[in-house]
């Protein structure tokens, strides 16, 4: 007795989309206070906190992906640097199910979701360690930079999109 249309097979159940962790690792951490211990000086002024953040993924082989998140930042008080930190913060991810038409959002969008909250963390504690109070990144909103990305890459290539 046949069972579906494909010649009496069964079909093979659809995976559902998977989006695995494998490692996360500092690739890279820099923290400077270049004017110890002048700088540690409690001060009236409030510092002026600058943070940069970009998303950069690779393609590993099969199914895995490498998404770095860079988190760069600098706090200044009339023109003189208190601090400066870079980090650049991976993670090894496998990615299965997920339609080819999704996958480049999926890995620019909700890998560096998952990596951020550490990435935070290492912040925090370096800038601690520096001697200042822990400087506690706001939530980052990765759509909203995925698309920015997108527009920009767009207008740079005639509005073609990079796929993973």
């Amino acid at each position: 007795m046949a069972n579906g249309t494909n010649g009496g097979q069964a079909q093979e159940p659809e995976q559902p989309p998977q989006l695995n962790v494998l490692a996360q690792y500092i690739k890279d951490l820099s923290f400077e206070n270049p004017n110890a211990p002048r700088s540690l000086t409690p001060t009236q002024t409030q510092p002026a906190i600058s943070i940069q953040i970009n998303v950069n993924g690779q393609h590993l082989g099969e199914n895995d992906y490498e998404v770095e998140l860079k988190l760069e930042g600098r706090a200044e008080v009339s023109g003189s640097t208190l601090f400066s930190f870079e980090l650049l913060y991976g993670g090894v991810f496998r990615l299965t199910g997920i339609p080819q038409d999704s996958l480049h959002p999926v890995m620019m969008i909700e890998c560096p979701r998952l990596l951020f909250p550490f990435a935070r963390e290492i912040v925090a504690a370096a800038v601690r360690g520096g001697g200042f109070p822990p400087l506690l990144i706001d939530p980052v909103d990765f759509v909203g930079l995925y698309r920015q990305r997108m527009e920009q890459l767009g207008a740079q290539s005639g509005g073609a999109v990079p796929q993973a």
